[in-house]
């Protein structure tokens, strides 16, 4: 039981600190890549970018953790959907993670030849930006999608374990299918983005409770009588 309410601080702990890297990133990058002379701006605003690229990197990181550092717990109910979200909220929300920074750092590079060009015909470079900035966009679709699918399966394993209140874990089935909603419309044009903030709501609220109460010590495994 110690060493569930030890996992449950540490996972609470993980979610703020991938959150709160996540928000800050935005702070940081969000007013640079959305400016209309972008080309200019990353460049002579590089150490905000880097700090974004940073923040990132400990965003995927420490949400990437969480999955993992459940698993010893969740697999005693369901192995397989254990395994899938670590595969789903832990490789590959990673590895879009790591394609986002890479983009980024690739804007970073063309900003500064941009600069560095100083002439009137620099269309190309407005062109390899611009696909730079849809290759980033569509990779965050992707990520979105990604990390909703690992949610959908933590979220039912929550509700199917018993470890978290059954309020919080269909708060979290619903917030992940809006979560999920909200890529698969945008590749249609839609821009719902409201529809992440339930979610993101709930994962602090989740964060909380793990930290202050851990894991529910009666919820029973399959096929046990629940502990009294």
């Amino acid at each position: 039981m110690n060493s569930n309410k030890k996992t449950a601080r540490i996972v609470g702990v993980l979610f703020i600190i991938g959150t709160v890297a996540g928000v800050l990133s935005a702070v940081f990058t969000g007013p640079i890549l959305g400016a209309p002379d972008y080309l200019i701006e990353v460049s002579a605003n590089e150490n905000q970018i880097i700090i974004g690229v940073l923040l990132v990197l400990i965003m995927g990181f420490a949400l990437a953790m969480v999955p993992v550092m459940m698993f010893p717990i969740l697999k005693k109910y369901n192995e397989a959907l254990a395994l899938g979200s670590v595969i789903f909220r832990g490789t590959l929300e990673a590895v879009t993670y790591i394609a986002i920074v890479i983009g980024w750092l690739l804007l970073l590079v063309l900003s500064r030849e941009y600069v560095k060009a100083g002439t009137p015909d620099v269309s190309y470079f407005q062109i390899l930006g611009t696909l730079l900035l849809e290759a980033v966009d569509w990779i965050s679709r992707i990520l979105a999608i990604v990390f909703s699918l690992g949610a959908l399966i933590i979220y039912y394993l929550f509700y199917q374990s018993k470890l978290i209140p059954g309020w919080l874990s269909v708060w979290g089935l619903i917030g992940a299918i809006l979560y999920l909603a909200t890529p698969l419309l945008g590749m249609f044009g839609s821009d719902l983005g409201m529809l992440m903030v339930p979610l993101a709501l709930q994962e602090m609220v989740l964060a909380v409770w793990l930290i202050v109460k851990g894991f529910d010590s009666s919820a029973s495994l399959p096929g046990l009588p629940k502990q009294i």
